[in-house]
């Protein structure tokens, strides 16, 4: 699989949720490769509290594509978001496009 300089193959991302916690999840042949996880806070808002890449998806883009997935989920959810993990929070700070989500 080849990568053009700039952008990067769009992954597919799983979405799982229990009310109280959720992750956006990355997986490949079965093994999980990268992990944002968040916990409800209230009605209205989720916290993104750790990002994790494994070394397979280094350098792909797999934690900013996470992070997409989170806001894209949180705007049609209508939810704001807010950034314990600092991997998030400086992808959110770094993203002017992202950032009506923001609490």
């Amino acid at each position: 699989m080849s990568e053009r300089h700039g952008t990067a193959a769009k992954l597919p991302i799983r979405h799982e949720d229990d009310g109280r916690r959720g992750a956006f999840v990355v997986e490949r042949d079965g093994a999980e490769l990268a992990r944002m996880t968040y916990v409800h806070a209230g009605d209205a808002r989720i916290i993104i509290d750790h990002t994790e890449v494994s070394d397979a998806l280094r350098g792909q883009g797999a934690g900013l594509q996470l992070v997409q997935a989170g806001v894209e989920w949180a705007r049609a959810a209508k939810l704001k978001v807010i950034a314990t993990c600092p991997f998030a929070k400086a992808t959110l700070d770094k993203h002017p496009e992202l950032q009506d989500v923001v609490a």
